[in-house]
């Protein structure tokens, strides 16, 4: 019946206890507090489970594995105070620039495995890779499901800014985009491309005065440089 219920995780705790005898060394009040601090804990893993698969990351990260050794302009203490998460409840903007290689995806997915696992909702996204899944959802007419959708997500993590330059659509969409979240959610922008250098990256004046003008201001801004990390990892 515990298993019919999907009560899964008082299941396995009731299952492990008829295993080991457990219940014999609690009171009854004790027992059933068990099973169902069990079932608790595994309801809320597996939603971090779904949030964490729902977020598309391409990698694994933790902000317990970030490496401080290496002198690339990275303040320990700022980002410990990212860890808190507090940028996302006040709905402010990141941006993490640098040259390839100095740990910006890595930094950025790490903080969005500490979002999932503190029951936000995120979506981490490649910008190019994005902007042509929005352009393929306009000819399809299911463009507004899609950013909905985007709109939705507690932290979007935008990676690779600016790697390729926008085209007409593209700028409309990430206008859209940066609209629909502008003091609502939180956007995490990764580039290798300068802050100062958006505007040509964008493109159109009109309509990158107005995106930037959303978010540059308020944004918190890491500014990393130094050698590539993985070239360094190669060499060791």
């Amino acid at each position: 019946m515990m298993r019919q219920m999907r009560l899964l995780g008082m299941y396995n705790a009731f299952k492990t206890s008829m295993e080991s005898f457990k219940s014999e060394t609690m009171t009854t009040d004790q027992f059933v507090g068990w099973l169902i601090s069990n079932e608790w804990d595994d309801r809320c893993n597996r939603i971090i489970e779904r949030l964490i698969r729902q977020a598309s990351f391409r990698y694994k990260a933790s902000l317990e594995e970030v490496n401080y050794t290496l002198d690339r302009g990275l303040d320990r203490n700022l980002l410990e105070r990212l860890a808190e998460l507090s940028f996302i409840k006040e709905s402010k903007d990141l941006f993490i620039t640098g040259s390839s290689g100095t740990g910006k995806s890595y930094i950025a997915t790490a903080l969005g495995y500490r979002a999932c696992q503190k029951g936000l909702k995120v979506l981490y996204v490649n910008t190019a890779r994005l902007m042509g899944q929005l352009k393929m959802a306009k000819a399809k007419g299911n463009i507004l499901q899609e950013l909905k959708k985007i709109e939705r997500m507690d932290l979007l993590i935008m990676d690779d800014f600016g790697m390729q330059p926008f085209d007409a659509g593209a700028r409309m969409n990430l206008m859209d985009i940066i609209e629909d979240r502008y003091g609502k959610k939180t956007t995490l922008i990764t580039s290798q491309v300068p802050v100062k250098d958006w505007y040509d990256v964008i493109g159109e004046k009109t309509i990158a005065d107005a995106v930037l003008d959303r978010i540059v201001h308020q944004a918190i801004r890491i500014e990393l440089y130094g050698d590539s990390l993985r070239k360094l990892q190669k060499k060791r």
